[in-house]
């Protein structure tokens, strides 16, 4: 049985989370909390599974008892966040103390569009569960990563993360000499184990990235904005329509599809309306399908943490067209399910913990 611990200031929100939860045989609610203050005080004394914990509440909010928690007792928390500018944000900076994923709840376009959640909420919970010890690698990683200005934060130091995991051997890693760009994909977990990636690239790094995060529209385009101030790299949200540049990270947004496609002598993004059959928006798979076929062999695709399986069969489009594949270990995923996915159908050149990640890419890339 899956404890779990609900924190909202809203009634409604209480009993809305709680009905969707406990429609799971496995799923208990154990308890509720009305503010930050309250929830480090339940946190501590039922000692639950899982917590969800809404963003904005009197007293002490969502981010603040977040922090607490994760000092006092580490546990996996949810972010319930709104679908502002706003939300986004802080729900970054969620991921980045600590918190496993979120849900969003769009009350502004109605009550129904929050129930539409149920499914994600409770396969979630359900992952949350389990990941503990993740939760406490990400908490490291965070404590590493604190945001700060720009020439301070993509120092080396950076990438020392204190994490213990298999060892690489990097005179195996050879010169990929024919690379031109990188495709990145990721999920749960993805925001911080991207952040290690992009700031751990090498100052003479150069080359275009795309990166595909499942998130919704706005959080997209916040993480950008996040990413960009951590890296000598432009990073963006993909516009449609325009060309691709050396040095420029494209980040997929959220409820759209990027793709990639020649014009001309150009190499030109798409972001196009997500076909109905396609589960993620955006989608790892289509990413990869697409820069296989414009870019040929000469992609270097990267795996990250994430649930379930997407990205997996656009790997094989890039192994197909002679490509390399760089998946996440096991050891510091938060969720080992999309990296799990590419190892195992022996789709993966290498396998390597995130902060070895860009360590890999800058010996590939630059020799």
């Amino acid at each position: 049985m899956i404890r779990v611990l609900v924190v909202d200031d809203s009634p409604f929100f209480r009993r809305a989370i709680s009905r969707m939860l406990e429609k799971d045989p496995e799923i208990k609610v154990i308890g509720f909390a009305k503010d930050g203050e309250e929830a480090v005080q339940k946190v501590l004394e039922l000692s639950p599974d899982v917590v969800t914990m809404d963003i904005e509440m009197p007293r002490k909010n969502g981010l603040e008892a977040l922090e607490e928690i994760m000092q006092k007792k580490p546990t996996p928390v949810i972010m319930v966040s709104a679908l502002t500018k706003e939300g986004a944000e802080a729900t970054l900076k969620a991921l980045e103390l600590g918190a496993l994923d979120f849900i969003p709840k769009g009350v502004e376009k109605g009550i129904l569009e929050f129930y539409n959640v149920e499914e994600e909420l409770i396969r979630k919970v359900k992952h949350a569960k389990g990941s503990l010890s993740s939760l406490k690698r990400l908490r490291q990683r965070s404590l590493n990563q604190r945001p700060s200005a720009f020439g301070v934060k993509h120092k080396l130091e950076r990438r020392q993360e204190e994490i213990v995991s298999k060892t690489v051997d990097f005179s195996s890693v050879k010169y990929f000499s024919s690379a031109e760009v990188v495709a990145v994909g990721s999920s749960t977990g993805g925001p911080p184990a991207l952040q290690t990636l992009i700031s751990g690239l090498d100052r003479q790094f150069h080359y275009p990235i795309f990166i595909a995060q499942h998130m919704p529209p706005l959080f997209t385009g916040m993480l950008a904005e996040r990413l960009n101030s951590m890296t000598h790299l432009e990073v963006k949200e993909a516009e449609n329509g325009e060309p691709v540049k050396e040095g420029v990270v494209y980040v997929a947004p959220g409820g759209k599809q990027m793709l990639v496609a020649k014009e001309g002598g150009l190499k030109v993004i798409k972001v196009v309306d997500s076909p109905p059959n396609i589960i993620y928006k955006p989608s790892v798979d289509l990413l990869y399908k697409a820069v296989a076929s414009t870019y040929g062999g000469r992609v270097l695709g990267v795996i990250l943490t994430g649930m379930g399986k997407d990205g997996c069969e656009g790997a094989k489009d890039i192994k197909a067209k002679g490509g390399i594949m760089v998946a996440e270990d096991k050891s510091t995923c938060i969720v080992y399910g999309m990296p799990r996915c590419v190892v195992e159908s022996n789709l993966a050149d290498y396998v390597a913990p995130i902060n070895e990640i860009p360590k890999i890419v800058n010996k590939l890339i630059l020799g």
